[in-house]
């Protein structure tokens, strides 16, 4: 609790900002550096991030002007005619913290020509640099930080308006001379009810001139501005003309030199001082007014006094405009109700007339005399800086003093030595609210303290002074060429009803360090303003860090923990009484000693100057420390005998039945696993104990972290290594409630569900530690009736349902139900026995609504056990994997009436179960659960979940899972064609239509529709990258996913044509699963989704084939140009709805275009299947691959396409590429013979003019001679290269033209061609096989 200098903020281009302002310092010529263009067309400096130390010789940050914004968000540096502005933004290093850090954002030079800042002033010839600068932050319409405006004065008299970005919003010529000091003045909240609320003001310093401008109007003037600059941005102006400002100017007079100020504020004084000054300037007959006069103080410094006061009447000066802001306002006046563009009148700049350029008009200063001083005639002030309460200020001379003024009564209180070139600051610190409630009445106002800042930069420290007479409080080693930070004022543009409730939080003095680039803070707690040396409260402070530093190195000794008995301060005793108790390495029995020792010291005080506070805390936490003592003395006790009830659990049956499967889910969760390493097992540490228990009187409340607790209190007994009887008395001694215990209990058990399966005994314990917690007081109601139910069993019945370790909850819950029928048995015989008594014969059945509570968790919880060990089962390697899915009573029923089935579906998923193979378990098993892994899950053939596992409503999940998957990740284009083929036997159309409804809109057709697009675009199918870009999956991943697609729309439209056969299902579940309330399932929505457009899911599935077909065979087509705009219009369109389809004939050129993309198909398919015939190492046909030959000749009548030309086609493909036999198979579906015949002919002559010429054989020269010259002619004419398959033998070419002959007529023109075809080969057979 001291003084400490902290780190917010690194500049971390702080070597290229020096070389940009300095660059003689970069080793070459300065002349390389580019200047800009002007302040808003500044050219930006790039800049590369140093995170390096930046040394250099000479001080260069000193002889550059400093200004940093009130929030610490915009730095600005300033030499001659350059700036560096930079901003604050968030930087993450390499170690994962986050800093904020200060980067470059503007770069250029301030000085550009008046002609170009003000369009109604006149250009200077001369340029000037920088002499002064300050921030204005404005505020927006909330409140809150909006931007900040650069303030800069220059030597020429200038005093110019930046924005953040360097763009110039106003500009004024207040003063020839150079401008020394610009300083504002913010609001603050007047702390008392007396003291005079201070306005809003810019203070600009001259030589001998002082002028001021109203903050409020000066807010308003620049917001204008920056919304004009921002205006005349998006239209493309460049000239903006800004409004006039008004101002005060004094001059300041009786002073030979001045070079700094403070304006104080408005002031009034009071009746005393009032009658003496008048007495003293007027004598004894003087007129005294009734009430003061309200009066502006400055005060000055330099030479000739030493220190100046300046006091100005209010209201006796009036507010200046210049000449050309007195032109302005005159034309302002005739358009403030015209409806004039522009604000007040402004005008566009094609509107505006020329002017003669001149020099702007100085308005003369109002004469102000100095009242009063301090006269020095050595000394000469260097500068003065203002506390944030006005009411005490700092000065620095020459001779190395730092004066502390009294602003009020105008005198020097305290001067200190040796601080030559010293930088002031001040920081206000607040009071706060527990030493305030300590020290002083509520109801008094706050208390603030002020502390002034000094950094020597001679000597390289930066100190802090308490005022007005306190001692130095803090000091601090650093740099000798750092500068110190202090603006002075806080936001600008906030009032007395904005200032309500705001926390602003800004820095009040900041050092920067040029060498590291660092921003640093002082911070300063408040009590140093209130103690010296030698007060308690130090001290107590003293004893409190030391006892920190010593618990933070070693193990503490009992004699070295007793300093916190020399603690006076009941706070702070407090503050140490806490750290001990939450120190790992304090010894119990000395926390034991020192609780008691501090226990017995307030017991005998005064109770009256007891802090009622600490003698609680000490109370609780000494009976929690005995607690934990006598637990630890407990566990430690060896157990002499086994003190169990005598009666074992009567749960033998239950237990016998639900073996089989605990032993297995018991096998699949104690699987290898990757796992955290656990720390040394020890004692459960006292401070962990002590944080978890909160005494409330004379109870105990348990903490949120449970386990931890429980494991401490219950596991030795859960073991059999403790005594139940003795913890259970211990702890209702201690005050910790029943219910609290019971959840500790449960919480240890089902968390620790390994252990608890592996040891057979456990049971046998548990009952034992609820049948104690159980007879506890408070735990079960004495009053409590059977026919209602039990809190105390309903907690049980809770965590049961909600946690996901469903072997221990079914054990837990097993051992429960077994202690509340007892209970509930017991309390009846009670009933029947008192009933007896008094004569009453009536039968009496033990039967209560608890029980029947008891039987529905217990089903669940089974339910869920077989459930769960189904999904613990392990998935073959190289599946989609991911973690097992973990369920609980809860979570099955929150998740609605399909949340068994999409359990069981993320299992299907992860297993990596194909649709055909599901289909076999489903059908030969009767149950999805019946998977064996081994002969001992005969558990699982039991049929628990009849109606939530039917064969449709799971194939709907798996449908819906593996199509989620898919989107997840497209390139899998497996995981759609396994959804298709899951919705493909779903056999209700109507979950199986609602299905492939949802999974269209939802899924497919936004990429669909940007692949029938793209390759709208590029005309053919699109490459590898294309398809990534705009469909999101690859060339290879889009074929499959247009197949899956048309599959889909199959499926949709056999679906709604048998819709009306079959009733809509009536979806159900089981009895104990009823109460299920959550979303819809699957088969539900499925269910509510409308009815399809049949013609229009015909024509996107028209569209899919023919954008499948295109991406398979690579064909160049536009698939959207096959259709009419009718067509177009249709597609993508919503399926349930009526669209206007394309009827009637088609135009021809469109025919043609389907024909020709049909053929080019058709020519694709056969050349693959010729590919897979020639080739023994090309992958044989799937039995799912698409028939394209029986696809195209579907799809003809839709396009209106003639299927026979088709069937031709087909027919002299399959010749060409020499697959006879599939082509006479197709042949016998032709119905033009005479055609086909014709185009066969001339296959069959390529084929034999391959023969006789091109293989160039002895026997097919002499029969080419012994040809008819018609015949030769007509061979020669042939073009084998035609034929994709040419060497083909000779009888294949006479099996051929026997089936040509027997196709064309006799009365055919190349009747006879065919039957010298035929002569030919007959002729030129036998010699081949001849020779």
């Amino acid at each position: 609790m001291s003084c400490s200098l902290v780190q917010f903020c690194r500049v971390q281009e702080l070597r290229a900002v020096r070389e940009f302002l300095f660059p003689e310092q970069r080793g070459g010529p300065a002349g390389g550096e580019s200047e800009g263009a002007g302040a808003g067309e500044g050219q930006r400096l790039k800049l590369k991030a140093v995170h390096t130390c930046v040394h250099q010789s000479a001080p260069w940050l000193h002889d550059c002007t400093v200004s940093l914004s009130p929030c610490s968000d915009l730095l600005v540096i300033a030499h001659e005619h350059k700036a560096v502005f930079l901003s604050a933004k968030w930087w993450t290093d390499e170690a994962g913290h986050d800093e904020m850090t200060l980067t470059v954002s503007w770069s250029g030079t301030l000085n550009a020509e008046e002609g170009l800042s003000l369009s109604l002033s006149v250009a200077s010839a001369s340029s000037s640099s920088p002499s002064g600068m300050l921030m204005l932050r404005g505020r927006s319409s909330t409140g809150r930080p909006d931007w900040t405006c650069v303030v800069v004065g220059f030597t020429s008299g200038y005093v110019r308006f930046y924005t953040e970005s360097g763009v110039l919003l106003l500009a004024q010529l207040l003063n020839e001379d150079p401008v020394l000091r610009l300083k504002c003045r913010t609001y603050e909240i007047p702390r008392h009810p007396g003291v005079t609320e201070q306005h809003e003001e810019l203070s600009i310093l001259y030589p001998t001139a002082l002028v001021t401008i109203d903050g409020f109007s000066l807010f308003q003037s620049l917001r204008a501005c920056r919304n004009q600059v921002a205006r005349a941005a998006a239209a493309g102006s460049d000239t903006v003309q800004p409004p006039p400002l008004a101002y005060k100017k004094w001059g300041l007079q009786d002073m030979d030199t001045i070079v700094d100020h403070s304006s104080v504020g408005i002031m009034s004084l009071c009746v005393f001082d009032q009658m003496k000054n008048a007495s003293i300037l007027g004598g004894f007959n003087a007129a005294v007014k009734g009430s003061p006069p309200a009066m502006c103080q400055y005060i000055t410094v330099g030479g000739g006094p030493f220190t100046g006061f300046f006091y100005a009447i209010e209201g006796s000066s009036q507010p200046l405009l210049s000449h050309v802001a007195l032109a302005v306002a005159s034309k302002l006046t005739s358009a403030l109700f015209s409806a004039a563009s522009g604000w007040l009148g402004w005008k566009n700049k094609n509107e505006e007339e020329p002017t003669q350029k001149q020099k702007p008009k100085v308005e003369p200063a109002t004469p102000l005399a100095v009242r009063f001083g301090l006269p020095d005639s050595r000394r000469h002030g260097e500068s003065i800086c203002l506390s944030p309460c006005n009411t005490l200020a700092g000065v620095t001379d020459d001779f190395g003093r730092v004066t502390l003024l009294d602003v009020g009564r105008g005198i020097a209180i305290r001067m200190w030595k040796g601080y030559r070139d010293a930088q002031l600051g001040w920081v206000q610190v607040s009071e706060g609210q527990e030493e305030r409630e300590r020290t002083t009445s509520p109801t008094l106002p706050r208390r603030h303290a002020q502390f002034l800042v000094i950094y020597a930069p001679r000597r390289g420290i930066l100190e802090v002074w308490g005022t007005q007479q306190g001692p130095r409080v803090g000091a601090f080693t650093v740099g000798k060429h750092c500068r110190l930070l202090y603006p002075g004022y806080r936001l600008m543009g906030v009032n007395s009803i904005t200032s309500q409730g705001w926390q602003l939080h800004t820095q009040q003095v900041c050092l920067l360090d040029p060498s590291t680039g660092s921003l640093r803070t002082v911070n300063v707690p408040f009590h140093l303003a209130l103690s010296d040396k030698k007060s308690e409260r130090a001290k107590d402070m003293h004893l409190l860090k030391r006892l920190n530093t010593l618990l933070r190195s070693r193990e503490v000794e009992p004699g070295e923990a007793c300093v916190l008995l020399e603690i006076k301060h009941p706070a702070i005793k407090k503050q140490a009484l806490e750290s001990l108790l939450s120190s790992k390495r304090v010894p119990v029995s000395c926390l034991t000693n020192i609780t008691c020792s501090l226990l017995d010291s307030l017991k005998k005080q005064d109770p009256e100057t007891v802090d009622e506070t600490l003698l609680q805390l000490c109370s609780s936490q000494l009976k929690l420390l005995q607690l934990y003592t006598n637990i630890l003395s407990l566990q430690t006790a060896k157990l002499s005998s086994v003190d169990t009830d005598a009666s074992t659990v009567s749960t033998d049956e239950e237990l016998d039945r639900i073996d089989p499967i605990l032993r297995r889910y018991a096998e699949l969760l104690s699987r290898p696993s990757v796992s955290f390493s656990q720390d040394a097992e020890g004692p459960f540490p006292a401070r962990i104990f002590l944080s978890q228990l909160k005494a409330e009187g004379n109870t105990l409340r348990v903490g949120t972290s449970l386990c931890p607790l429980g494991s401490f209190l219950f596991w030795d007994c859960l073991c059999g290594q403790s005594s139940h009887q003795k913890l259970c008395e211990m702890l209702q001694d201690a005050g910790i409630s029943p219910q609290d215990l019971l959840s500790l209990l449960l919480n240890v058990w089902l968390q620790r569900e390994r252990q608890m399966l592996k040891n057979p005994d456990a049971v046998r314990h548990l009952h034992s530690l609820l049948t104690a917690l159980s007879n506890m007081s408070g735990a079960v109601d004495e009053s409590w009736d059977p026919q209602c139910v039990s809190p105390w069993w309903q907690q049980v019945r809770t965590a049961c349902v909600q946690t996901e370790s469903s072997g221990a909850a079914l054990l837990v819950a097993l051992v429960a139900h077994r202690t509340a029928k007892n209970s509930i048995t017991s309390l009846a015989e009670k009933k029947v026995k008192q009933s007896f008594c008094l004569g009453f014969k009536s039968e009496w059945e033990a039967v209560s609504l608890e029980l029947e509570q008891w039987v529905v968790c217990l089903r669940q919880l089974e339910d869920v056990l077989a459930l769960q060990t189904l999904l613990c089962l392990p998935g073959p390697r190289g599946t989609p994997g991911g973690a097992a899915t973990r369920c609980s009573v809860k979570a099955l029923l929150e998740s609605g009436r399909g949340g068994v089935a999409d359990s069981v579906a993320k299992w299907v998923f992860r297993q990596d179960l194909s649709p055909a193979l599901l289909k076999d378990i489903l059908q030969t098993r009767g149950e999805v659960e019946s998977v064996p892994v081994s002969s001992e899950d005969g558990d699982f053939q039991r049929a628990r979940f009849p109606n939530s596992l039917s064969p449709d409503l799971l194939f709907a999940h798996c449908c819906w899972e593996f199509v989620v998957q898919w989107n997840k990740d497209p390139e899998e284009g497996r995981y759609l064609s396994w959804s298709v083929e899951h919705l493909k036997l779903i056999a209700n159309p109507h979950i199986q239509l609602g299905i492939a409804l949802m999974m269209w809109s939802t899924f497919i057709v936004k990429r669909f529709s940007a692949a029938a697009f793209l390759m709208e675009k590029v005309g053919k199918a699109p490459k590898d990258r294309l398809c990534r870009r705009d469909v999101g999956m690859g060339d290879n991943a889009m074929t499959s996913f247009l197949g899956s697609c048309t599959q889909l729309l199959q499926t949709l439209m056999e679906a709604d044509a048998s819709i009306e056969e079959v009733s809509p299902p009536e979806l159900s579940v089981e009895e104990v699963w009823v109460g299920a309330d959550g979303p819809a399932s699957i088969a539900e929505l499925a269910l509510e989704q409308r009815t399809v457009h049949y013609p229009l899911v015909q024509h996107h599935c028209l569209l899919a084939s023919l954008l499948h077909a295109t991406m398979t065979f690579g064909v160049r087509v536009k698939p959207l140009s096959l259709f009419d705009s009718k067509g177009k219009n249709a597609f993508f369109r919503d399926l349930t709805t009526i669209q206007l389809l394309p009827s009637g004939d088609m135009d021809a050129n469109l025919i043609s275009l389907r024909q020709e993309f049909l053929l080019k198909v058709l020519s694709g398919w056969v050349n693959t299947q010729a590919e897979r015939t020639s080739e023994p190492s090309c992958p044989r046909q799937d039995p799912h691959e698409v028939s394209w030959a029986s696809l195209c000749l579907d799809l003809a009548p839709l396009l209106q396409v003639n299927p026979d030309l088709l069937r031709r086609h087909l027919v002299c493909e399959f010749y060409s590429h020499g697959l006879d036999l599939r082509a006479e198979e197709v042949m016998l579906e032709v119905e033009d013979k005479d055609v086909l015949g014709s185009q066969l002919l001339v296959l069959t002559g390529q084929r034999l003019s391959y023969s006789l010429l091109h293989t160039q054989t002895r026997p097919g020269m002499e029969l080419l001679a012994r040809l008819p010259p018609m015949l030769c002619t007509w061979l020669k004419a042939m073009d084998p290269s035609e034929l994709s398959c040419s060497s083909v033998p000779l009888s294949l070419i006479s099996r051929m033209v026997s089936r040509v002959i027997e196709m064309l007529p006799d009365n055919h023109a190349q009747y006879s061609l065919a039957l010298h075809l035929l002569e030919a080969v007959d002729a030129l057979w036998p010699s081949i096989h001849l020779s």
